[in-house]
């Protein structure tokens, strides 16, 4: 009797213990030799790399902001160079240092020889010449003085040339070159007229 009641009790005894370990066991519980879950506590510590990462761990174990734990990171396109602006310097502008164009003007006319149109000293015959002609409109213009009267018509022979078609302006010249003693304003405009055409006749060279 007593042995029937013992080994009852046992049972009892094994029943219940064998209860509260099947309790224990369950999903709340971790049982003996089941691998072990990560939970977040597992997580990284701050400062450690997470794996496949390069994005510090926050305090709660999740891996930083915009950065997925594990995903490869995605290398940054490089910048588009600016359209219309090249290195080098812009087609059709000028490159620094360049000489300046050579000017395209004209350079201005030479000013003509201060003898231009002044014939050389004629020789005797030829001085001879000159001497009667001016002589011959008035003895006066010539007088004592024949080398004066051929200067003045080789001078009168330039200004011929410098204004070959203004005869108006050749008169008043001859006038005003062509004095004497007794006619200190000139022979006056017909004798002026006349000695032009004498000159064109023996000392000017044609215009």
């Amino acid at each position: 009797m007593r042995t029937r009641l013992l080994a009852a009790t046992l049972t009892a005894f094994a029943a219940v213990s064998l209860a509260a370990c099947s309790s224990g066991s369950g999903p709340s519980g971790t049982a003996a030799g089941s691998p072990t879950a990560p939970a977040a506590a597992t997580a990284s510590a701050p400062g450690t790399p997470t794996p496949g990462g390069s994005a510090e761990a926050t305090g709660t174990g999740a891996p930083a902001t915009g950065t997925a734990a594990g995903s490869p990171t995605t290398p940054t396109a490089p910048s588009a160079p600016a359209t219309g602006s090249p290195d080098g310097p812009a087609p059709g502008s000028a490159s620094p240092g360049a000489p300046d164009a050579p000017a395209t003007q004209a350079p201005p006319k030479p000013a003509p020889p201060a003898d231009a149109g002044l014939p050389a000293k004629p020789g005797s015959d030829d001085a001879a010449k000159v001497v009667a002609a001016l002589a011959a409109i008035d003895p006066a213009i010539v007088g004592d003085k024949p080398d004066q009267a051929v200067d003045r018509a080789r001078n009168q022979c330039q200004s011929m040339y410098q204004f070959p078609k203004d005869r108006a302006k050749l008169i008043e010249l001859a006038d005003q070159r062509f004095t004497a003693p007794d006619h200190p304003q000139g022979f006056g405009a017909e004798k002026a007229g006349k000695i032009l055409d004498a000159l064109r006749a023996t000392l000017c060279p044609p215009s």
